[in-house]
């Protein structure tokens, strides 16, 4: 017991348990890329969310109500609340309007392509391509304030 009367729980608690459900294949994550840096790798952190392993970009999933008869009908909406560097590094990572942005990706896995983004690409912004700033180096000064 406690100091106030109540019963202590030192441990896991026996009556809880967490499953994990894989709502999203991995071949959704090799076709997504970030718009903001253009990278293709995204880290899962349990609780938190999915981040751009290289921006740390957030990205959320959430299954679209229209399939259009396709297998999966995804919606990817990222957001630059958590991105790094994005105020000093133009060169490397291209802000989303308003810090955020949407695409719809339909197919299924091996066959994903992308049906819009929202807003829409013009002049005012472009997602960054995959792989647009791989030959970029990143200047040192910049690195150490991530």
């Amino acid at each position: 017991m406690g100091r106030d009367g109540w019963p202590v729980s030192i441990g896991p608690d026996s009556q809880m348990s967490l499953e994990v459900i894989d709502r999203h294949s991995n071949a959704l994550f090799e076709f997504l890329w970030c718009p903001v840096c253009g990278h293709e790798v995204f880290s899962h952190i349990p609780f938190e969310g999915v981040f751009c392993k290289n921006c740390n970009t957030q990205v959320v999933l959430q299954e679209s109500r229209e399939t259009r008869g396709y297998e999966e009908a995804i919606l990817a909406c990222f957001d630059t609340d958590s991105t790094w560097n994005l105020h000093v590094d133009e060169k490397l990572r291209r802000d989303l309007p308003d810090g955020s942005a949407r695409v719809k990706v339909l197919g299924a896995p091996g066959a994903y392509e992308v049906d819009w983004w929202s807003p829409a690409p013009g002049e005012d912004w472009v997602p960054v391509e995959r792989g647009e700033f791989d030959d970029v180096e990143e200047p040192d000064e910049v690195s150490h304030l991530a």
